[in-house]
């Protein structure tokens, strides 16, 4: 061993070390388990939270609806998009054994994070109004809508400092601690938000910004939690707020973030613009499609618990200069999302009923759930597959083609949803079947560019400085 290469090896963590030598499935499996758990824990409060806002009746629920789209794509620009980023560059570097890389990019990740939330949030905050009356927000439901908006974005800096946080700790080879933290968060909300909704004792209740005010707080108790851990002498990567700041390390970090922010404006616009044709063959198709694509909500918190895993993988084995075990991990990690989200889809495409059943009684809704699972359940390993195939890519720094792949599923989706809808005026099966062509152009493209194209990173291959 060379001396450079001596020097790294003796500055990584032992978490390190097990991603460069350990058993690709096992340790796949390892660190995704905790991350799998804490996704659904989250997923949970998310039904939650419409459980308990229904409660104060239905212009509440509409209310809250008009804002979800908004809020969710705040989680994914901050965990999905940013966090991925932030993921990739310090797990690079503490790939190649330069911890103090590592936090300095750290310290570069949570300004970028704090500057990237205030523009999210004015936006929202500025043009909510805007927004959620083109959703069909009007009277009532808007200014729930409106107030329940401004205490959650308002406070939205707690929730992108909160997933930077947990991006640098997943960074290090660390899991756990993430994930523990959600399901803490998901326990504490789910006891804070009813009395701040509905009150207790002497306390009246906030009603709908009750809601809001407990996701903002228990946001405010993570990121101190995360912060205290990340202080600490013996951190993996300890933050140091030392003054100095670098354009090249905000440009490093920025480079697979901003293009990272396109994947879930991609995805939803797809999913918006199926919903929109699916709509025009009335409401029982629209309902029964709402429901049946709800399962693709128990999906991605599945695949988004291998994927961080697969980013870091990724990251920490090209940062020690061995592209080709980032690229085997990446394989073994797709085909194992593979075989999982593709036995739940062809399960329910089979036997449909084992979702549906749960959430309406109504034959009509109920037959165009079922022939929707039928259709595009057998396609939900594709659906995995891409998008794992994402979250791998950005642990490369390489994400043109995996947005290729998502701008083709969109625009299929959109013209060959015209076609079919408004020319051909078919019925809903076909507008089913383009759905799963979707899934199936998604994870094709981005698997045919891995094992076409490796990243760039052929044999001999020069690797490239992340600063």
């Amino acid at each position: 061993m060379n001396a450079p290469a001596a020097v790294a090896t003796a500055s990584r963590s032992k978490r390190t070390e097990a991603l460069l030598q350990g058993p690709l499935l096992s340790t796949i499996l390892k660190l995704a388990t905790p991350n799998v758990l804490g996704l659904f824990a989250s997923t949970g409060i998310i039904a939650y939270d419409g459980y308990i806002i229904g409660l104060l009746g239905t212009q509440a629920l509409a209310g809250a609806a008009l804002v979800f789209p908004l809020a969710m794509l705040m989680q994914q620009m901050s965990n999905g998009a940013l966090g991925g980023s932030i993921n990739s560059v310090v797990a690079r570097a503490l790939g190649s054994g330069d911890r103090a890389l590592a936090e300095r990019l750290a310290q570069h990740a949570i300004a970028t994070a704090l500057i990237m939330s205030v523009i999210f949030s004015l936006f929202v905050l500025g043009f909510g109004r805007s927004i959620y009356t083109l959703l069909g927000g009007s009277g009532e439901n808007l200014q729930v809508a409106l107030t329940y908006s401004t205490v959650l974005f308002a406070g939205g800096s707690t929730v992108w400092l909160t997933n930077t946080l947990s991006a640098i700790v997943r960074g290090s080879g660390n899991m756990s601690i993430p994930s523990y933290m959600l399901i803490g968060t998901a326990v504490l909300h789910a006891g804070l938000c009813p009395l701040l909704v509905f009150g207790w004792g002497s306390f009246d209740g906030l009603g709908i910004a009750g809601a809001a005010a407990s996701a903002v707080a228990v946001n405010v108790l993570a990121t101190s939690v995360m912060l205290i851990y990340l202080l600490r002498p013996q951190a993996a990567v300890r933050l140091r707020f030392n003054g100095v700041w670098s354009s090249t390390l905000f440009r490093t970090i920025l480079r697979i973030g901003l293009p990272g922010t396109l994947s879930p404006l991609l995805s939803n616009s797809s999913i918006l613009i199926a919903t929109a044709y699916v709509g025009t063959y009335g409401v029982s198709a629209l309902a029964g499609f709402g429901i049946a694509a709800r399962l693709e909500f128990i999906l991605i918190p599945i695949v988004f618990g291998i994927g961080t895993v697969l980013t870091t993988m990724a990251a920490t084995n090209i940062g020690a200069g061995n592209p080709a075990r980032a690229i085997r991990s990446t394989w073994t990690g797709a085909l194992l999302v593979a075989v999982i989200t593709g036995t739940i889809g062809v399960t329910v495409g089979v036997f449909p009923l084992l979702w549906m059943q749960w959430f309406t009684a109504d034959p009509t809704i109920i037959a165009f759930g079922s022939a929707y699972l039928n259709i595009v359940g057998p396609c939900y390993g594709f659906f995995g597959v891409g998008l794992v195939l994402f979250f791998a890519s950005q642990g490369s720094g390489k994400l043109g083609w995996v947005l290729i792949g998502s701008t083709t599923r969109l625009v299929f989706v959109a013209l060959a949803g015209w076609a079919a809808v408004h020319w051909l005026k078919t019925e809903p099966p076909a507008m089913f079947v383009i759905v799963a062509i979707g899934f199936t152009l998604y994870a094709t493209i981005n698997a045919l560019s891995l094992y076409i194209g490796r990243w760039g990173y052929q044999k001999n291959h020069p690797l490239r400085s992340i600063s």
